[in-house]
């Protein structure tokens, strides 16, 4: 799978976790050449809370457009430091 903004491949792997119709991409998957970290936090009852990414590319940022969980809760361990994409960010095989 791969999370495709402006024409680049922000993060690319065959085992990305699917949940809730995301598709949550390893860490060391992630090109950290077009991440920014965030401030936003949100939090999931059944998740914990999650921490943002803002992406750049080409000099456009795309605010907040990539969320993971840096601590979850016990249900959700297999997902935790994954990356997930959205914003127009395009996930495609």
């Amino acid at each position: 799978m791969k999370a495709i903004w402006k024409g680049r491949v922000i993060a690319e792997s065959n085992d990305t976790i699917v949940i809730e119709n995301n598709h949550y991409f390893p860490p060391d998957s992630v090109n950290k050449e077009f991440i920014i970290p965030s401030n936003t936090h949100t939090f999931c009852p059944w998740k914990g809370e999650a921490s943002y990414y803002s992406l750049l590319v080409d000099g456009e940022t795309n605010n907040d457009a990539a969320w993971y969980y840096p601590e979850t809760s016990h249900a959700a361990k297999p997902i935790e430091g994954y990356v997930a994409f959205w914003k127009g960010v395009t996930i495609a095989e």
